[in-house]
């Protein structure tokens, strides 16, 4: 890849990677390690598995990503998970700090619709393909939601 066109990736995602990386910044106060794959940052581990019930379920995740960033509960789901979190990678790429609203927007999309807001969330999908599956675990807990929604 041309090293320009890399450079302006990367800036017209960054907006979106300074939140990752500052949510990224408290995972390491609660033990949480780093790691680079492929240039983007992951991290995971600490006491981040045990702070995620804590959390309301629309918020439940197994990874998420902002920019070149990748927040996991563990770093060998994010090994199983890092193709489907990359393509993500490429819609910030792609979309820069746009991706956030426009993502959420798919979301309520589908929520008015009466679908589940994550599995048939266009970038999921886009995602789903790339990756040739969901990350594991998704069904299961996303069926759940929509029983309960």
């Amino acid at each position: 890849m041309n090293r320009l066109l890399l450079i302006l990736r990367y800036l017209w995602a960054s907006p979106a990677s300074v939140l990752g990386l500052l949510l990224a910044a408290v995972a390491i106060c609660l033990g949480a390690t780093c790691r680079v794959a492929d240039g983007v940052v992951e991290v995971a581990g600490g006491k981040l598995f045990r702070l995620f019930p804590l959390l309301p379920r629309i918020f439940h995740f197994e990874a998420i990503t902002f920019g070149h960033v990748v927040i996991g509960l563990d770093h060998s789901l994010l090994a199983q998970l890092r193709t489907h979190e990359h393509v993500h990678v490429r819609q910030y790429e792609r979309w820069g700090i746009l991706l956030i609203p426009l993502y959420l927007g798919s979301s309520a999309v589908q929520k008015l619709l009466g679908r589940n807001p994550y599995l048939h969330n266009r970038f999921e999908l886009e995602a789903f393909a790339k990756a040739a599956a969901p990350p594991a675990g998704v069904h299961a807990s996303a069926e759940k939601t929509d029983a309960n929604a």
